[in-house]
């Protein structure tokens, strides 16, 4: 975990690229505003963190994956971003899993690709189609937290020695 609570912050530069993305050009946003936002956006990413990794131990994993957070944001009664994060979740893996077809020789389809990743099957399931923009690489840095850290296929491993 964090030696201190700052160290769980967004970092303000971060959070003031997006805001800047969001906004049409002209409009400022002051120090406090963005100082504000990314206190928000903080604590949203670690109490999803949270009821995600709720759902990871109820399925006896250490291992929050992309089904987890989707249930989180159910949880959290914000269904408007459910089908939103299930969409790019399901076209994250599309692209991944071509990627990892294209790596390894182009032979075989990327859906066998897919296959044969035991949790990607289960989160097929649990998802029916997030990156998603939210749990992408990209933003692996905003989720990440202590010893936590994003893995290639988009799950956060919690820093455990133990397996799943």
């Amino acid at each position: 975990m964090a030696e201190r609570p700052e160290d769980l912050n967004l970092p303000l530069s971060v959070v003031t690229r997006i805001v800047k993305d969001a906004l049409p050009d002209g409009v400022n946003v002051s120090k406090d505003a963005r100082a504000a936002l990314a206190k928000a956006a903080s604590v949203f990413v670690l109490y999803t963190t949270s009821c995600a990794n709720n759902f990871a131990m109820k399925g006896k994993r250490k291992t929050v994956t992309g089904a987890d957070i989707i249930s989180a944001m159910e949880e959290m009664e914000l269904q408007s971003f459910v089908d939103a994060l299930s969409g790019n979740l399901a076209q994250f893996r599309t692209k991944k899993d071509a990627i990892r077809a294209k790596k390894h020789g182009g032979a075989g389809d990327a859906a066998s690709a897919g296959d044969a990743d035991p949790d990607s099957a289960g989160d097929a399931d649990a998802v029916s189609a997030s990156d998603a923009e939210a749990v992408s690489a990209g933003d692996a840095e905003a989720v990440s937290a202590g010893d936590a850290e994003m893995k290639d296929d988009g799950e956060v491993d919690l820093g455990d020695d133990e397996t799943n």
